[in-house]
């Protein structure tokens, strides 16, 4: 295991440089941060001065060589707008978006895994059809407008949740009240994975429970919470492993519209921010920063199929 995770952790480097450099040619084409900057006030040669001390007057091979060069030297820049070390701000930003996703990663499967279960043992009845049809609204109504229907009902009409921000401004933000704020973007991301996955995990108890040695094993009275739980469970683990793996990158990047509806202070929100004002940097350094959650999730899923599965060889 020790080789193969080293063996992984070398593949990914490579991969990583890879997407630094479609990041970094990407980010180009899209435009100057200069071009901000453009007004009555603003003369060329401001332009030009401005251009030499962010070294955007430099060929773009050597731009992008001087940003992986400070890179390798555990620095990932500084901001064009806030001149703050980018590392500062993403790390700044990292504990909410952390705190969304992982909260709302562990609800969505605490319903899809129950919901999906229960769904093949009742296959072909209402229940199912139930289950199915309320997995497929999950995954297909778009996080924007249950964001902003969750709003309408829970803040406008009934004044029970807050909307905006992590904390009440002027109070000390105790868990409380970071669980009110943190309570319906968590669960509009939640809702979404859970719609997505309750199909999955259907199908792969489905598949399971129509084997031969679960038949075998009802056959010598083996009680049914146990077939279930223990046996078929455990043997369909590994394809809900691949779509639980597979649902950590999306969650990450798919928090960014969410967090720019209920103002969550994340990494999505500096994300945004940056894209409109083509802060190179920061985009560079969460873009850093996402493919490595991308790579981490992979490994992580690699692990877990030895733990669900010890035949697998590596």
């Amino acid at each position: 295991m020790k080789k193969y995770i080293l063996k992984k952790l070398l593949t990914a480097l490579p991969v990583l440089i890879g997407i630094t450099v479609i990041d970094f040619l990407l980010m180009n084409l899209a435009g100057s941060p200069l071009s901000m900057m453009s007004g009555p006030r603003v003369t060329e040669a401001a332009k030009a001065l401005k251009a030499e001390q962010l070294g955007l007057d430099q060929p773009l091979v050597i731009q992008y060589f001087q940003w992986l060069g400070q890179l390798l030297q555990g620095n990932l820049g500084y901001s064009y707008k806030s001149y703050q070390p980018v590392a500062e701000i993403i790390g700044s930003h990292l504990g909410p978006t952390l705190l969304l996703t992982s909260t709302a990663l562990i609800v969505g499967l605490l319903i899809a895994v129950p919901a999906g279960i229960y769904s093949a043992v009742h296959r072909y009845q209402r229940r199912d059809y139930a289950v199915v049809t309320a997995s497929f609204l999950g995954s297909s109504i778009p996080g924007f407008f249950l964001s902003l229907l969750l709003i309408y009902v829970f803040t406008v009409r009934l004044k029970w949740l807050p909307s905006f921000g992590m904390s009440t401004a002027g109070t000390g933000g105790d868990a409380w009240d970071v669980l009110q704020h943190l309570a319906m973007p968590a669960l509009v991301l939640a809702l979404s994975i859970a719609g997505n996955n309750i199909r999955y995990i259907r199908s792969a108890m489905l598949e399971i429970l129509s084997m031969d040695y679960l038949r075998t094993a009802r056959s010598k009275g083996i009680g049914r919470r146990l077939v279930i739980n223990k046996h078929a469970l455990r043997n369909a683990l590994l394809p809900i492993i691949t779509v639980i793996g597979m649902e950590i990158p999306v969650l990450f990047g798919g928090s960014i519209i969410i967090e720019q509806i209920f103002s969550w202070p994340g990494l999505g929100l500096i994300t945004m921010n940056a894209i409109t004002g083509r802060d190179y940097p920061v985009i560079m350094g969460v873009s850093l920063l996402s493919a490595v959650v991308v790579l981490a999730a992979n490994l992580i899923t690699d692990i877990l199929y030895a733990l669900a599965d010890p035949t697998i060889k590596y």
